[in-house]
C-alpha cells in the first residue's frame, strides 16, 4: 500500500479498522449471555442451540488463512471491504431471523466475513505504521481491541438482551458497519497490486480450509458427543489427514499458499505457540468465569457483563499506551512473559473461588491482575507474529497468527470445559451439593488455564528473539 496519507489519516484509519475488527470479536462472545433467549425465541432444542455458536466459529476458524493470502494477492482494502460487507448483511440476516436454519446459516457466513477482515486488518496496520515506535502504538490499539472485545461483548450482549432483545445484538452491527466501509472507501488508499500477480493456490486452499473447518467441528462437538466417540474422531482424523496433504501440496506448488518457509521464522513460530496456550486460558477466563458467577454465584446476565469492566479499564490502559512504550523501552520479550506471568497469576487467584465466593474478594483481584497481564502482552505478541515477515506476506502471517490463537482458543475451552464437566459430575456422584460441585469443576478448569498460559509465558521468555528498539522510536511515542 502506498503511503501517501497524513499522520492524522493514518490514524484515522486505523481507528476504522479497529471498529471493523471490534465488530468481529465481540461476536464471538456477546451471543453467549443471549443464548437462553434465543432458544425461547426461535425453538432451539440444547443440542442444536450450540450450533448458534459453532457455525461462527466453525468458518472463522477456516477461513483465516485464505482469507489473509486473499488480501495479499488481490488487494487488503479490497478484501477488507469485501469481508465487512459480508458481515454486514449477514448481521441483518441474523437480527431479522424467524427460523433456527436461517439464524444457523447467517452465522456461517458472518464466520466467513469476520475470518477476512480479521485477517486482513492486521496486514493493513501494519502497511500503514512503518515506524517502530508508532507501529508499537498502533498493534497497542489493536491489540487492546482484541485483548477486551471478548469481555466488551460479554457487557453488551447482557445489557442490550436485558433493556431491548437479542435481536439487536446483530442489528447494532448495521450503522457501525456501514459507517466504516464509507469512511475507508473515501481514506484507505487503493492497493499498489504487483505487476505479475501470483496465482492463487486453489488445491492449498481447499485442503486447509477444509481440514481446519473439519477439526474446528470436532473440537466444539467434543465435549457434547464424547471425546472418544466416532463422531469426534472420524472429523479429528479426517481434517489432521487433509492438512498433511496441504503441506505436501505446498512443497510442490509453484505458487504456495502458505510458504513453508514461513514456518522456519523463529519469532512468527514461537508467537503463534504462546498464542495457543494464552488463547486458551483467555477463553478459559471469557467463558468459565461468566458460567461462574452465572450458575454458582447467581448473577444476572447484567451484572455478569459489568463485571468485566474492571479488567477492560485495566487492559486498555495497558494496551493504548503503556505497552507500547514498554515493547520500545525492553523489547518484545520482556513484556510478553511478564504479561502472561501476570495473566496466568490471576487465573490461580479466580481459581481460588469458593462456592460462596464473593466478588470483590475472588474475582475481582484476578480479573485486574488478568487486565494488566493481557494488555501488557497482546502488543509484543501481535508485533513477534509479524516480525520476521516482508510487506508482501504480511496478510499471511496475520492469517496464521489468528488461525492459532482461534485454534488454541477452541480446543482448549473445549478441553477446559470438558475437563471442568467431568469433575463436576464425578462430584454429583459422590453426593457433593449441585452449586458445590460446579464450583469444584469451574476450579480446576482455572487451575489447568493458568498452567497454560504460565507455560506459553516461560516459552516466550526463553526462546523469543528480541528486537533492538531502532532509533529515533522513543520519540515516535512521546506524549
Amino acid at each position: 500500500m502506498p503511503q501517501t496519507l497524513t499522520t492524522r489519516q493514518r490514524w484515522l484509519a486505523l481507528y476504522l479498522l479497529c471498529f471493523g475488527v471490534l465488530m468481529i470479536v465481540l461476536d464471538t462472545t456477546v451471543v453467549t449471555v443471549a443464548l437462553p433467549s434465543i432458544q425461547a425465541s426461535l425453538g432451539f432444542s440444547d443440542t442444536a442451540l450450540v450450533w448458534v455458536l459453532n457455525a461462527y466459529m466453525l468458518t472463522y476458524g477456516g477461513f483465516l488463512l485464505l482469507g489473509g493470502r486473499l488480501g495479499d494477492l488481490y488487494g487488503n482494502r479490497r478484501w477488507f471491504l469485501i469481508g465487512l460487507i459480508g458481515f454486514v448483511i449477514a448481521s441483518l440476516v441474523c437480527g431479522v431471523a424467524t427460523s433456527q436454519w436461517l439464524l444457523v446459516v447467517a452465522r456461517a457466513v458472518q464466520g466467513i466475513g469476520g475470518a477476512i477482515v480479521t485477517a486482513v486488518a492486521l496486514s493493513l496496520i501494519m502497511n500503514l505504521f512503518t515506524d517502530p515506535g508508532e507501529r508499537a502504538r498502533a498493534m497497542g490499539v489493536y491489540g487492546f481491541i482484541c485483548a477486551a472485545g471478548g469481555s466488551l461483548g460479554e457487557v453488551l450482549g447482557g445489557s442490550i438482551t436485558e433493556f431491548l432483545s437479542w435481536n439487536w445484538i446483530f442489528l447494532i452491527n448495521l450503522p457501525i458497519g456501514i459507517a466504516v466501509v464509507a469512511c475507508c472507501l473515501s481514506l484507505l488508499p487503493r492497493d499498489a497490486l504487483p505487476e505479475q500477480r501470483q496465482r492463487l493456490d486453489i488445491g492449498g486452499a481447499v485442503l486447509v480450509t477444509s481440514g481446519l473447518m473439519l477439526l474446528v467441528y470436532a473440537v466444539i462437538g467434543g465435549n457434547a458427543a464424547g471425546w472418544s466417540s466416532l463422531q469426534t474422531l472420524l472429523p479429528l482424523a479426517a481434517g489432521i489427514a487433509l492438512l498433511l496433504a496441504f503441506f505436501v501440496v505446498e512443497a510442490r506448488v509453484r505458487d504456495p499458499l502458505m510458504p513453508l518457509h514461513l514456518l522456519k521464522l523463529r519469532n512468527l513460530a514461537v508467537a503463534n505457540v504462546v498464542g495457543i496456550l494464552w488463547s486458551a486460558g483467555m477463553f478459559a477466563w471469557f467463558v468459565i468465569t461468566a458460567l461462574y458467577l452465572q450458575r454458582v454465584l447467581g448473577y444476572t446476565p447484567m451484572q455478569v457483563g459489568l463485571s468485566f469492566i474492571p479488567a477492560d479499564v485495566f487492559m486498555a490502559a495497558f494496551s493504548l499506551g503503556l505497552s507500547a512504550k514498554m515493547v520500545i523501552r525492553f523489547g518484545m520479550r520482556t513484556p510478553l512473559w511478564v504479561g502472561l506471568t501476570i495473566a496466568g497469576l490471576g487465573l490461580v487467584l479466580i481459581s481460588q473461588a469458593p462456592q460462596g465466593g464473593r466478588y470483590a474478594l475472588h474475582i475481582l483481584p484476578g480479573m485486574l491482575a488478568l487486565g494488566v497481564g493481557g494488555g501488557m502482552a497482546f502488543n509484543p505478541l501481535l508485533l513477534a507474529a509479524m516480525s520476521d515477515v516482508d510487506e508482501s506476506q504480511s496478510g499471511l502471517a496475520s492469517g496464521i497468527a489468528n488461525t492459532a490463537f482461534m485454534m488454541g482458543g477452541a480446543l482448549g475451552l473445549a478441553v477446559l470445559a470438558s475437563i471442568a464437566d467431568a469433575w463436576t459430575q464425578g462430584a454429583l456422584a459422590e453426593g457433593i451439593d449441585e452449586t458445590a460441585a460446579l464450583a469444584a469443576g469451574y476450579q480446576l478448569a482455572f487451575l489447568i488455564g493458568a498452567a497454560m498460559t504460565l507455560l506459553g509465558a516461560l516459552i516466550g521468555g526463553l526462546l523469543l528473539r528480541p528486537k533492538a528498539p531502532e532509533a529515533g522510536a522513543t520519540a515516535a511515542i512521546a506524549p
